[in-house]
Formats: structure tokens, C-alpha cells, sequence
């Protein structure tokens, strides 16, 4: 009999997301699941979807029916309950759940992006200067514009557009004012560093390891500021997607890849994260590396940048999906396989997933 894995992921329920006309990003999680569910398949696993409805605690009462050795863990978060994607992890955890990506733990600082930073930077970890500011704290203001308004407690890009970037205090008031009463919290506001934009995946346990690096490489007209909106992810027909393309792996020098990479591994160490972690990082003046933003248990789609990272190092989607299963279950040395490994590769899955099932 094939060994069972449960997908598990939110039940798309528009909220806010409707409200701000973002809805196509709740919707992606379809895709995912299927994609996933596909390549599991083809591993040879018999595979369930088991799709959360709000609230947590009948959440929870699903969750404690699971019957699998293994959870894959594509859940994000409810709508308009964004810390509900920790509670889940957490509650597996409770549970005695295994189950890939990131810990719960991890996932609650990622999802507060002011304490993310705050730590980044207790630990030497460059990161942009900032400040948690509301409509009524917007005075004093220290920091030096041109500046970026971001929700504190989001991501996907919710909330982001051209606008975002701010060169005065009346556009400053007018933005924070904004995040705020669209994502019923703070505004995170930071100073903006217009350089090089790259993105990196890292995953292991105890010893991380990267995947090639990506660039975003932005054509935008003149008076765009070159930022990855809400429109350059999900709107294929906006001037934003056209002009927005990711280079994988990225034109750079070895020093260069060398520091990103560094970076990298610091950040997933300092956080003590186990699966898969995404950062994001723009390049100023100095040459050093800036985190941005930090997100564990990213999209993981066939055309997105983790997926597209695995491809560079020599996998398919399903062997990429495989070794995060791998991850899940404690196994060292993920590495790209190759056709003549694929039998061996598929008899230490079902052993693995036998031995915790």
C-alpha cells in the first residue's frame, strides 16, 4: 500500500483581500495545492488535500483527525488572521504532526516584520533603517526620504503599489494612513535602498544550504519606482508584471554571491528555521547586501522564485517537492538527482515516511 501524505492549506475566504481588489493572491493557493499534489503523486505517495476553514479551534479538531505519516504544510494564514498560519503550525506541533517548512515559531517573527528587523540588527545583519509608525505617530519623524510604506504584518505583497514609495511627509501621512486602515494594524516604514534586487531560497536543518540566486530585473518607465507590487506578482496584464522579470541565476560576480549567500545562511540560522526560508535583499551604495524581507515557507508554485531556483540547480518540480518531504523527515544532503538515482531516491522516501507513519 502507498504511504499516505495530507496537503493542508487555507480554504480561500476573501476578506480584505477582495476589499483591496487582491483577491487573485488568495486564489493562487488552488494552483499550489494541485501542483504539490501532482508531484507527490508521481513520487508514488497517495496524497490528501484537507483544506482549513476558520475559526482555529475547529481548525484544530481537523488537523487531530490526520491519519498520515506526514503533513505538507501549504497553509498561509486566514483571511485577515494572518498569525492563524503559526497557530497551525503550532498546533501540529502539539499534535506530534510531522510536517515540512518552517516552525511555528519561525513563522510568528516572520509575520511581525518590525521584530524580524529588530533582530536582524541586534545580530549585524544589515537591514534598512525603520519605523513602526500609525496616522496619529507619524511625528517625530528621523528617518531620510525617499522612504517605503509597508503593511507590518503581511505578505505576498498585499498593499503594495507605486505609491508606496514616499518622498514627503504629506505623501508619508497619506500612505500610513492607508496600511493602516486597510490592514487594521501599523504601517512598517522604511528608508529605500534603490539598488540591485535579489531574492534567495534557503533550506536544510541543522546545515542550511542555497539555491542559485535570482535577480529582479525591472524595465519600468521613467517615474516608477522599481518595486515588486502586488501588480508584478499577480496581474499579468498590468505595466508592473510586463516589466518586472526574474533572472535565475543571477549576472553577478563570486564576491558578490558570495556575501548574499552569507547573508543568507545567518538569517536562517539566527532564526533557528528548519525547511525552506526565502530572502529578499536590495544592494545599496556600499555593496553590502540589505534584508528587506524575510518570508519561511514561501509560494512554492511551479512558475514562482523557489521553484525556479531548483530548476537552476538541476531539479524537476518533483524532485524539488520531494526533497522538502526529505527535509520533513530529517534527511541530510538534499541535493538536485538525477534519472539513474530516481529508484534509490523513492525507496528512502517510503522508507522514511514508513518509519514516522
Amino acid at each position: 500500500m502507498r504511504q499516505k501524505i495530507a496537503i493542508i492549506y487555507n480554504q480561500p475566504n476573501y476578506g480584505y483581500s477582495v476589499a483591496a481588489g487582491e483577491e487573485s493572491a488568495e486564489l493562487s493557493i488552488i494552483g499550489v495545492v494541485k501542483a504539490v499534489h501532482r508531484a507527490l503523486h508521481n513520487v508514488g505517495y497517495a496524497v490528501a488535500r484537507v483544506p482549513l476553514t476558520p475559526p482555529v479551534e475547529q481548525a484544530r479538531e481537523k488537523l487531530s483527525k490526520i491519519k498520515t505519516g506526514l503533513v505538507f504544510n501549504l497553509f498561509e494564514g486566514f483571511d485577515e488572521q494572518p498569525e492563524s498560519e503559526a497557530t497551525i503550525a503550532s498546533y501540529l506541533a502539539e499534535l506530534g504532526i510531522t510536517h515540512t517548512g518552517c516552525p511555528s515559531s519561525v513563522l510568528a517573527v516572520a509575520l511581525d516584520k518590525a521584530r524580524t528587523k529588530a533582530m536582524l540588527e541586534a545580530a549585524g545583519i544589515t537591514t534598512p533603517r525603520y519605523q513602526v509608525l500609525q496616522p496619529e505617530t507619524v511625528s517625530p519623524f528621523h528617518l531620510t526620504f525617499p522612504c517605503i510604506v509597508k503593511p507590518c504584518g503581511q505578505d505576498a505583497s498585499h498593499g503594495m503599489n507605486s505609491e508606496n514609495v514616499v518622498r514627503d511627509i504629506a505623501q508619508l501621512e497619506k500612505q500610513v494612513s492607508r496600511i493602516s486602515q486597510q490592514f487594521g494594524g501599523k504601517a512598517l516604514v522604511e528608508e529605500y535602498v534603490d539598488g540591485r534586487e535579489f531574492n534567495i531560497t534557503v533550506w536544510g536543518n541543522g546545515e542550511p544550504s542555497v539555491l542559485p540566486i535570482t535577480e529582479i530585473v525591472y524595465s519600468l518607465p521613467p517615474g516608477l519606482p522599481n518595486i515588486l507590487t502586488f501588480a508584478a506578482k499577480w496581474e499579468r496584464g498590468s505595466i508592473y508584471f510586463k516589466s518586472t522579470k526574474p533572472v535565475c541565476p543571477a549576472k553577478i560576480s563570486p564576491e558578490l554571491r558570495s556575501s548574499i549567500e552569507h547573508v543568507a545562511m545567518s538569517v536562517f540560522r539566527l532564526l533557528h528555521c528548519s525547511g525552506y526560508l526565502r530572502l529578499d535583499m536590495r544592494v545599496d551604495s556600499r555593496g553590502q547586501p540589505n534584508v528587506f524581507d524575510v518570508n519561511p515557507n514561501p509560494d512554492i508554485d511551479r512558475g514562482t522564485g523557489a521553484a525556479r531556483q531548483a530548476r537552476a540547480a538541476g531539479m524537476t518540480y518533483t524532485q524539488f517537492i520531494g526533497n522538502i518531504v526529505q527535509l520533513a523527515l530529517g534527511v541530510r544532503g538534499v541535493q538536485a538527482d538525477h534519472t539513474s538515482d530516481d529508484r534509490h531516491r523513492q525507496a528512502r522516501h517510503h522508507a522514511y515516511v514508513a518509519e514516522y507513519a
